[in-house]
């Protein structure tokens, strides 16, 4: 009785969440297919890394050997009607894009905030957001850039997914909706731009294919031991895996062909939330941050902790830790100094803290994907840009 109404359930969910779309008609836009045709504009080539990304098989616990991180200045460049939740880069680092607590989406572009934040600029006032969207119902959790064409994709509390054609300058609205079945916590674009994962309030990531919008789960999700929300969801570099952190306190690395879970690191974090999980560029290790206030490096073929990276409080925000673009130090949130805290990768010692100039703690911190800056959501509502002083 059991496995039926595990199978029964499982059907209704697949069917639910590939076939309920919003009505285009209303909007003149064909529903034929998800991605329009005429959308072909992509991005710009993506620079070569500065650095190569660090080796963390060398990892070095020598203290007193660890690297200086430059000085950073920050600029206010906008900012929401209510909380900044999140952000995110496209992968050639030439836009930005955060979501608010007020529903609406604002899209930067990166070299107007650098024209913004030139002391000189006598052309008058520089406006960087190029596009503001409006069309979810509730709070925005999470957002990605299709990794080849003009596509910006959110996940929000209203249970949708939503597709932005950034290339049109008139759109305020998405041209495609995933209608899904629980609130979207966390969206990741497949590399290949075909397959799409939403991490949600189910137990088990949500695994979309975007040109037939149908829905994938592993068929013995029930067996695995699940028991949390997720709070992120990410793919590794080539989409052979991904990773989930949940509000279980486990961190879950799935086979990203089968979409089983392949491994499955209990208590990361203790009896806390893990709130963030990221991959390394090689794919070798996974940084977590969870609610119990570590920062964590974990082994992906053995599970094996690697490094804890301590001293930044964060307890009740659902901040990440992220590296930084050469992956050389991690930047997380101390929420009781309000304050960004840098460590060098390598050694896990703390080599920088800086006052978030922020009222209230960030919520939120994403590097650009291809030179020294970051930006950090607030709850205060504003959006500030960080960039490396020469």
């Amino acid at each position: 009785m059991l496995k039926l109404l595990q199978t029964s359930y499982l059907n209704w969910l697949q069917r639910f969440v590939s076939v309920v779309e919003k009505d285009e008609t209303l909007r003149g836009v064909s529903t034929a297919a998800p991605f329009d045709p005429v959308i072909t504009t992509g991005y710009g080539s993506i620079p070569a890394p500065r650095t190569a990304s660090v080796d963390f098989s060398s990892v070095n616990d020598t203290k007193g050997s660890s690297k200086i991180i430059p000085k950073h200045e920050s600029r206010h460049v906008s900012e929401h009607k209510n909380v900044a939740r999140c952000a995110r880069f496209s992968p050639d680092g030439r836009f930005l894009a955060t979501g608010s607590a007020d529903t609406s989406i604002k899209l930067f572009e990166i070299s107007k905030v650098k024209q913004m934040m030139q002391p000189d600029t006598r052309d008058g006032p520089v406006r960087p957001v190029v596009r503001t969207f409006y069309d979810h119902q509730q709070p925005i959790n999470d957002l990605d850039f299709h990794p080849q064409n003009t596509v910006l994709i959110s996940g929000a509390k209203d249970r949708t997914i939503k597709f932005f054609d950034f290339s049109k300058t008139a759109a305020k609205r998405a041209f495609r909706v995933i209608q899904d079945t629980h609130n979207v916590r966390s969206v990741s674009f497949h590399p290949s731009g075909d397959f799409l994962l939403a991490g949600t309030d189910h137990l088990i990531p949500h695994l979309y294919d975007i040109n037939t919008f149908k829905c994938y789960l592993p068929t013995n999700f029930q067996e695995m031991g699940v028991n949390g929300a997720i709070n992120q969801v990410r793919y590794s570099s080539t989409g052979g895996m991904y990773v989930t952190a949940s509000k279980d306190g486990a961190i879950r690395l799935w086979d990203g062909v089968t979409a089983s879970c392949a491994r499955s690191i209990d208590g990361a974090h203790g009896a806390a939330e893990a709130i963030g999980a990221n991959f390394t560029k090689d794919e070798r290790y996974i940084l977590s941050c969870g609610k119990d206030s570590s920062v964590k490096l974990w082994e992906v073929g053995t599970g094996r902790l690697v490094k804890q990276y301590l001293g930044a409080t964060h307890t009740q925000l659902r901040c990440q830790a992220i590296f930084n673009d050469t992956e050389e130090f991690v930047l997380s949130i101390d929420e009781s100094l309000n304050e960004i805290v840098a460590w060098d990768a390598l050694t896990a010692e703390k080599v920088a803290r800086w006052p978030s100039n922020h009222v209230g703690a960030p919520r939120w911190l994403e590097h650009s994907p291809v030179e020294a800056a970051f930006v950090s959501c607030g709850m205060d509502r504003s959006i500030r840009y960080w960039k490396e002083v020469l």
